[in-house]
């Protein structure tokens, strides 16, 4: 099984992501065992901790050797970072519903909802990744920070636009400071879509809450109550 990896000596700027350790870029079939390894990693992130998850049971679930994913990963949490910066890569889609929904009169709630939906919905996709770049970011790791701030960053950046943008037309006060306003927005969404299983212990449904943050999104960010 070690020869499934099937690399090349053939590079591309697109593939600097998928070289293997030694360096050479992996054909058709070794991408496709990259893949396979990286998706029975993410399986295994769901019922174990990463702390646990060995090189040889992925290797056993994916159906191939430990030597083959030593071809393509140094060690587990280097997979585990694959699996973050594809995830980060994939976060690009809530910036967007920022800066391309319309933030004015009636649409601006229906904009703040659809964010609050993506990232709900986001965080549950992508929960046990989450779970450890969080672990990792709190030890010290800045390779996990990293990917951590630069999600959360572009949309930070993008609801301070949003806010900027409205102080110029007078709906905040010129006082306030847009990346604070955004910034303690983004935490309260990052922080309400990981627990988001707690508030409904408490009593509190899903759909209360999707509402109540929607409305407070758009609040602050134009400086209109919603209807």
């Amino acid at each position: 099984m070690g020869g499934e990896a099937a690399v090349t000596d053939v590079a591309a700027d697109d593939d600097d992501d998928l070289r293997a350790v030694d360096g050479r870029v992996p054909g058709r079939r070794g991408r496709a065992t990259r893949q396979r390894l990286l998706e029975c990693t993410r399986d295994m992130l769901t019922t174990t901790s990463y702390r646990d998850v060995k090189v040889i049971d992925i290797a056993r679930e994916a159906g191939t050797s430990p030597a083959t994913f030593y071809q393509y990963f140094a060690d587990v949490e280097a997979a585990i970072l694959v699996l973050a910066e594809e995830m980060a890569q994939q976060g690009q889609h809530l910036t967007e519903i920022i800066t391309d929904g319309p933030w004015g009169g009636a649409d601006a709630l229906a904009t703040a909802l659809e964010l609050v939906d993506a990232f709900l919905e986001f965080w549950e996709r992508h929960r046990p990744v989450l779970r450890v770049m969080d672990l990792a970011t709190d030890k010290g790791d800045g390779r996990f920070q990293k990917i951590r701030v630069r999600l959360l960053n572009d949309i930070t950046k993008a609801l301070a636009d949003v806010t900027r943008a409205s102080q110029a037309g007078g709906g905040l006060p010129k006082g306030l400071d847009p990346m604070a306003v955004a910034g303690a927005l983004v935490s309260m969404l990052a922080h309400t879509a990981a627990h988001q299983y707690g508030f409904e212990f408490w009593g509190i449904r899903t759909a209360q809450l999707r509402e109540a943050m929607g409305r407070q999104l758009s609040w602050s960010v134009t400086g209109v109550v919603p209807e």
